[in-house]
């Protein structure tokens, strides 16, 4: 099992007023995981408290909880499950999107690349939140030492 501690930033970089919260914030942030075998299992945890911003728009108070298991072939092709569940503590309300994904390490000339996509399915959602079925596509880029 490892772990590691540092900070989180929030950045009001949004380019519509109704993506982003338009305030500037700060806190702690975690990760534990182990590894064995093909196996991983382990949980990103944040919380991110304002200080600055718009004052018309609402303060944040936001915990996350991102706990995770995936299992990757040898192969390269990784099948993983996680949700991102956040809740917001000055509306006291939960959301909690449950989310499954494929995804295939490539590299694309010497840059490592995984592509994925799979479904998401809102468990919980504050009132005028998302609901129902949904999926997702990703592409992260590998950066190692």
């Amino acid at each position: 099992m490892s772990g590691v501690v540092g900070p989180v930033f929030l950045l009001p970089t949004a380019t519509d007023d109704l993506l982003g919260g338009e305030k500037w914030g700060a806190g702690p942030t975690g990760v534990i995981l182990k590894q064995e075998g093909p196996w991983t299992v382990g949980m990103l945890a944040n919380h991110i408290w304002s200080f600055a911003g718009d004052d018309d728009r609402e303060d944040i108070n936001a915990t996350l909880l991102q706990p995770f298991l995936s299992y990757t072939t040898k192969d390269s092709w990784t099948f993983s499950l996680n949700t991102e569940s956040t809740y917001d503590w000055n509306a006291n309300e939960w959301s909690i999107p449950i989310n499954f994904n494929v995804s295939k390490l490539l590299k694309i000339g010497k840059t490592l690349v995984q592509i994925g996509a799979g479904p998401r399915y809102w468990a919980v959602s504050p009132d005028q939140g998302p609901e129902g079925w949904g999926a997702r596509m990703t592409i992260t880029f590998l950066l190692p030492k």
